[in-house]
């Protein structure tokens, strides 16, 4: 190195120094420059979802993939949104609840094919104006072409809203370009589903544990996972407005942007228990709570007026799948004279975030970092906490030194077997019963 710098004329400390504008080399790399440099758009998208939209959730119990799949549905017929949407996925587009987005908008093909078989149920129409992207079974293509798509804006001038879908174990075969999709600021919606050991008749193969912890760390990602149609309703559109945005560094609460990770699943839920939390709360508040990454779905005073006001308190926290249990062992324990509060986590991933920001503000100030609002909303009295969760159990343990209270954290901690949801919960220490002991431990924490 010391004869390559003699024999061009530098030195140390000049090696690294831009050339000169006015010589030759300085005029060469100007011109490069300007060459090499995209387009500015001409125009950013400009989409407005409706944060309510067509979708009203009926009486039955309903899972979130199946939900999710009639909240697309409903987009394509919005004429302001449903241009720019594409979805794509490896092979699993009729099991993550696409066909009926793909029997109103096609499949994506260079050249009209004819249409091979006629089949009632789903329409497989392929052809130049089609807007679902088949990818066979390769989930490092899924990924390759999300993060592609969300950089259509700046990579062609047309902005678009990319979504995608895959089983959610197989999140991990496409980790690599998920990365660097991130890494590059792209922005687009995926759907892991189904997840979890709720997908319990196919075995360990299909069923995920460790997707929850990639989402909640893998940066310019925000994983959401919401339990109920209309918190899903909620997330899903806030987060394709997101996309849309023409300002990549979006100052809304929660301030984020890039890709938005929803965590599905195939298990029918009840959807009472969210229609009581949305008549008690109001739908504007109960919106922003669910936006913020969590809400407390029920209240044990409010629930059970004849608790007595010196009963002790417990949080029990869910996400995802595990609500019904989660409500089961609410009810027993109210039974036992515990007030057990019940809340909903829609996103752990931004309540850890608004976790850190305040601890790293008291880290730079040396002051006491406080409990930010959104966690302040979900646990307004200081109590020992249960967590549970359809993945490993530490995704959410973190929530007990968060606020400083004794914790007990309940999740997915081996390999999956087959057999029936509640025998894989029972398995997993899933089940009311065991939420309940987990309670009373937490409680003799104190």
């Amino acid at each position: 190195m010391d004869a390559l710098r003699a024999a061009t004329g530098l030195t140390a400390a000049d090696e690294w120094d831009r050339f000169d504008p006015q010589g030759p080399e300085g005029i060469l790399c100007a011109r490069r420059r300007e060459h090499l440099a995209l387009p500015v758009r001409a125009a950013d998208l400009t989409v407005t979802v409706d944060p309510d939209g067509g979708f009203r959730v009926g009486e039955r119990p309903l899972a979130s993939q199946e939900a999710f799949g009639r909240i697309l549905v409903d987009l394509s017929r919005d004429e302001t949104v449903a241009p720019y949407l594409v979805t794509t996925a490896p092979d699993v587009a009729t099991s993550t609840s696409l066909a009926g987005f793909l029997n109103r908008t096609g499949v994506y093909s260079p050249d009209p094919r004819p249409l091979w078989h006629e089949d009632p149920v789903l329409r497989w129409q392929e052809g130049p104006s089609g807007q679902h992207i088949e990818l066979g079974i390769s989930e490092m293509n899924l990924f390759l072409m999300l993060g592609q798509l969300g950089l259509a804006g700046e990579l062609s001038g047309q902005q678009l809203l990319p979504i995608g879908t895959v089983y959610d174990p197989f999140v991990l075969r496409g980790l690599d370009a998920f990365i660097h999709a991130a890494y590059q600021g792209s922005r687009f919606v995926v759907a892991g589903t189904p997840s979890g050991i709720s997908l319990a008749p196919e075995g360990g193969a299909h069923q995920s544990t460790l997707t929850a912890s990639v989402g909640l760390e893998l940066p310019g990602v925000t994983l959401l996972e919401p339990a109920f149609a209309g918190a899903l309703n909620w997330l899903l559109r806030d987060a394709l407005a997101r996309v849309a945005a023409p300002d990549r560094h979006v100052t809304a609460e929660p301030a984020e942007t890039g890709a938005y990770y929803f965590r599905l699943s195939t298990r029918p839920l009840d959807q009472s228990a969210f229609a009581a939390a949305r008549a008690r709360l109001g739908d504007a508040v109960l919106r922003r709570a669910v936006l913020a990454g969590g809400y407390r779905l029920v209240d044990a005073w409010q629930s059970d007026p004849a608790l007595p006001p010196d009963s002790p308190v417990v949080h029990v926290v869910g996400t995802g799948a595990v609500l019904p249990e989660v409500l089961a062992a609410a009810e027993e324990l109210r039974g036992e004279g515990v007030a057990a509060h019940v809340v909903d986590v829609t996103s752990a991933d931004r309540l850890y975030r608004a976790w850190q920001r305040t601890l790293r503000q008291g880290v730079r100030t040396a002051t006491t970092p406080s409990i930010p609002g959104a966690l302040r909303a979900c646990f307004p009295e200081r109590a020992p906490v249960v967590t549970v969760h359809d993945a490993a159990s530490h995704s959410l343990a973190w929530l007990g030194s968060a606020l400083g209270a004794p914790s007990v954290p309940l999740g997915v901690d081996g390999f999956g077997e087959s057999g029936s949801v509640a025998a894989l919960y029972a398995a997993h220490d899933l089940d009311s019963g065991s939420i309940v002991n987990a309670a009373l431990a937490a409680l003799s924490l104190r």
